[in-house]
């Protein structure tokens, strides 16, 4: 059996059960090259829009040598744009969002919309050209490189809600949202128009799935009452999943959401989503045997492995412990993607990461 294959099947778009349960994870900058260099494999890296999902989608050669199940890619800068940094570090991204390095992640410091309050507001707001020349190079070369044996993921993350916090800012999107102002809607609709072309487009250079990423949680709870979410966000996920699913009927529509949400899962299962990723631990609702018997008949689940604190802090045997947990309950009977919930981060040392990928592939088979 191969990755492909095995993903399929924990995804149930194939009868019957996998070999074991399909593995994934994503590497920051710093494991990628140290990787890359102990392994002696060259690092590719795919510059995407919105600078961190850059490492989603890069390094996929190295990964799958080390264990991955599937491939990554997503649309890149365009050739004709350049970072050109100011006298204090800071960055106009192509979105024209002002960009700083943070200790972890990029931030934003500067927001091109942070004055809209009408609907041309948006309308006059430049999006990038979905269609710049060389957007889907890289794609296009994984696809061909890797299709027969991996299942091939388009990354879309920062898709609506996540884009447009970024281009206005996330206090004032809130209290707008609350306010019902008259741009917000049209900027969502912008963001998902956006999005759906480069989806769209990721779509005909052959990816098997399509990964949306936008944050509706908290640590504890939702960031938006459900009511909002479900007037003003929901149908435009609605549109764009009927939309990739008419271009390609058998696209497997997947959604990251970080946060507390489970209150809202059954509004993401009726909105087409057929995978739910990161499944973040530790947070209410999220408990393992919660989410398989309140939500295992709707989703499969993608992630679930702690990032913040067990995969840096944890003892061997508390990891261990962990993915056995993790194996045995959302992995029951298929419906398993195993994974960190976010990016490994440079807090995580190489020799985690492998006793992580090693202990996946001890744990994880059904025979």
């Amino acid at each position: 059996m191969n990755s492909r294959e095995r993903v399929l099947k924990a995804f149930g778009k194939m009868n019957g059960l996998p070999d074991r349960v399909p593995v994934q994870f994503d590497l920051c900058r710093q494991l990628s090259d140290h990787f890359g260099k102990t392994l002696g494999i060259p690092v590719h890296y795919t510059d995407n829009l919105y600078e961190d999902v850059t490492y989603r989608i890069s390094a996929n050669e190295l990964r799958v040598a080390m264990g991955s199940d599937v491939v990554i890619t997503g649309a890149s800068v365009s050739d004709d744009f350049k970072i050109v940094k100011s006298d204090d570090g800071t960055w106009l991204n192509e979105f024209q969002m002002r960009m700083r390095q943070g200790d972890i992640y990029v931030e934003v410091v500067g927001y091109p919309l942070a004055n809209a309050e009408t609907k041309a507001d948006i309308d006059a707001f430049a999006f990038p050209d979905p269609d710049a020349p060389g957007r889907f190079r890289d794609a296009e070369a994984l696809v061909k490189k890797y299709r027969d044996d991996f299942l091939v993921f388009g990354d879309i993350e920062v898709t609506v809600f996540s884009l447009a916090h970024q281009l206005v800012g996330m206090e004032k999107l809130l209290i707008d949202m609350m306010m019902e102002t008259e741009y917000v809607v049209p900027l969502f609709e912008a963001c998902a128009e956006f999005q759906t072309r480069i989806g769209l487009r990721l779509i005909e250079q052959g990816v098997d799935a399509l990964w949306f990423g936008d944050d509706f949680g908290t640590q504890v709870s939702l960031i938006i009452p459900p009511d909002t979410f479900r007037d003003q966000l929901k149908p435009i996920y609605k549109k764009m999943v009927d939309r990739f699913k008419e271009a390609k009927p058998d696209i497997i529509p997947i959604l990251h959401c970080d946060g507390a949400v489970s209150e809202l899962l059954n509004d993401i299962h009726d909105i087409g989503f057929e995978v739910f990723n990161p499944v973040q631990p530790g947070v209410p609702g999220h408990l393992p045997h919660d989410m398989k018997n309140n939500f295992g008949h709707l989703f499969s689940f993608w992630g679930a492995i702690d990032q913040q604190d067990l995969l840096p802090k944890g003892t061997d045997e508390e990891l261990e412990n962990d993915i056995m947990e993790k194996i045995s309950i959302l992995g029951k009977n298929g419906g398993y993607m195993i994974s960190p919930a976010h990016i490994l981060q440079n807090d995580v040392s190489p020799e985690r990461v492998e006793k992580f990928i090693q202990l996946c592939l001890k744990h994880g088979s059904y025979q």
